[in-house]
């Protein structure tokens, strides 16, 4: 890489692109994040509150998403990424805090917040990368960023327009990342220009995952430690476990550890599969979040009947196991049909309980995850067992 500022904050793409401490440090945001998102729903847990969960999670899912792409281009040692980090970090925070209220009377704090993190990113980028290409990337970034951010403050201070101009916002923001953000005189970016390391956001991607999964289980036992730990909330309570272990099983196998190794096979246009992956995860860390207030309420609650905690808890694994299943056909170019199975068998079981206290439909979902984790495994465990048979006749010939 040539020398100068540019030089010494670039990564080589030949770089293993290990993940940073910084870069775990930054990860914290998003920990409170969720917890404050996953108490946002569980005191609102109607079709609305969803709604806007969501819409704030897709906010905090951008930020995380551009910043760990840009962590992957950047070396998270020099001194103005490791203040670009810290920005986003802060400024990740202060949208977590905002998150309870960020419909009512703080919906400024979380959308200046928000603009800052991406157009405090600029400032500090535009000006080092001068002379270097990735400049004029940085400000087709930068240009939309203040654009849709119009709308992030018109609609935190509008509030009959305010869900309408935010999602206009959101789509704009994660549509013009699937055009290469283009801009007149400016052009669009190349897809080389937004190449990143497979192997490096792969483990980003199982990092926060592993998070959103955490914070299942922080919550879980928060809720049971206030719940007495009677029979019931601790049946539900090992039902939670058992949930976020499936999860993470179905989540890791087959193609959890494939998706670097297919975005570098790739080239350039895996950038394409980076933003799919992207979009995917968004998808499946809401899932895993519906899972954890469906959770919550049960371990709090394991007798009464909740017609909304059966909807959160049907709809919370099978979102995460239908992108769960399009992340696989990308990666693998084939559909799991035990998992195909398993979207339709999660539906009709949360169906079948719907008037059943809390606690058996959780056991239904759980019993439904556990049937798909072992039917998934079952090839794998066939050809292991088979295995030894076909190694032992070279060993005897030799032995013989």
């Amino acid at each position: 890489m040539a020398g100068g500022l540019p030089g010494e904050l670039l990564l080589r793409r030949e770089n293993p692109g290990k993940t940073s401490f910084l870069e775990l440090f930054f990860d914290l945001a998003f920990i409170f994040a969720l917890t404050r998102l996953s108490r946002a729903f569980l005191d609102d847990p109607t079709l609305n509150g969803g709604f806007q969960v969501l819409l704030m999670l897709s906010a905090l899912w951008w930020v995380w998403f551009v910043t760990a792409w840009s962590a992957d281009w950047f070396d998270p040692r020099a001194p103005l990424i490791v203040a670009l980090l810290l920005w986003t970090m802060f400024g990740g925070l202060l949208m977590a805090a905002a998150v309870p209220t960020a419909f009512d009377q703080h919906a400024m704090v979380f959308a200046i917040a928000y603009v800052a993190i991406h157009l405090g990113r600029a400032a500090i980028l535009i000006p080092a990368l001068r002379g270097h290409p990735l400049q004029v990337r940085s400000l087709r970034v930068a240009i939309w960023f203040a654009i849709s951010g119009v709308l992030w403050v018109v609609g935190a201070a509008v509030a009959p327009a305010r869900e309408v101009l935010w999602v206009l916002a959101l789509v704009l923001e994660y549509s013009l990342a699937r055009l290469r953000w283009p801009f007149p005189r400016l052009g669009r970016s190349t897809w080389p220009e937004l190449q990143v390391n497979g192997t490096h956001l792969s483990e980003r991607y199982q990092q926060i995952f592993i998070i959103a999964l955490g914070e299942l289980i922080l919550i879980a036992g928060f809720t049971y430690t206030g719940s007495g730990l009677d029979q019931d909330s601790t049946v539900a309570f090992v039902l939670a476990f058992v949930t976020a272990v499936a999860l993470a099983r179905l989540y890791l196998v087959p193609a959890g550890g494939r998706l670097g190794a297919r975005i570098e096979a790739e080239g350039p246009p895996g950038s394409k599969l980076t933003l799919m992956a992207g979009y995917l995860h968004l998808i499946m860390i809401a899932g895993v979040l519906a899972t954890s207030v469906a959770m919550e309420m049960t371990i709090g609650h394991p007798g009464e009947h909740n017609t909304g905690q059966t909807t959160v808890g049907v709809i919370g694994p099978a979102l995460f196991l239908s992108a769960r299943i399009v992340l696989a056909a990308v990666v693998d170019g084939r559909w799991p049909w035990v998992r195909l199975v398993g979207v339709p068998a999660i539906i009709v079981g949360g169906l079948a309980t719907v008037r059943s206290p809390q606690l058996v439909n959780s056991a239904v979902v759980a019993g439904v995850l556990l049937l798909i984790v072992l039917f998934d495994a079952m090839p794998a465990l066939r050809r292991s067992m088979r295995q030894p048979g076909k190694s032992d006749a070279p060993n005897k010939r030799r032995h013989g």
